[in-house]
């Protein structure tokens, strides 16, 4: 019963390491992969602790428990975290983009349809960043 329970304190430890430290760095944000070495490390505890347990309903609770937390987890941030709220005054995919005044290279001020109307322009391609790199 020492290794399901160590098992579940580990994939804890996993869950709660990724919220306390490991959500500041799109590294670790983005694909948790410190807490999925926790959980592979805790499902060897959970499985080699129910195999070695002589009764097995409160060693299948735990460990069902535990999977089940990982479950979530892993659910939670890989797929509920890459879901945008709707943004209700955007352009629409195809649609003209909002003129808008932002500085080049030079530090001059340039407008979006500046660049558009410019001698021998055919077109204007925007390209979005997340914001972090």
């Amino acid at each position: 019963m020492r290794r399901i329970l160590g098992g579940l304190v580990l994939a804890l430890a996993g869950i709660f390491s990724y919220f306390a430290l490991f959500v500041r760095w799109p590294v670790t944000r983005d694909v948790p992969w410190t807490a999925f070495l926790c959980f592979i490390a805790a499902i060897a505890l959970m499985i080699s602790g129910f195999r070695r347990a002589t009764r097995k309903v409160w060693p299948a609770i735990v460990t069902t428990l535990g999977i089940a937390l990982m479950v979530l987890f892993t659910f939670g941030t890989l797929v509920m975290s890459r879901q945008l709220p709707s943004s209700h005054g955007s352009p629409a995919i195809g649609a003209k983009a909002p003129d808008f005044t932002l500085p080049d290279t030079q530090h001059h001020n340039v407008t979006l349809s500046q660049l558009a109307a410019a001698p021998g322009s055919n077109g204007v391609l925007l390209i979005f960043y997340r914001g972090y790199w």
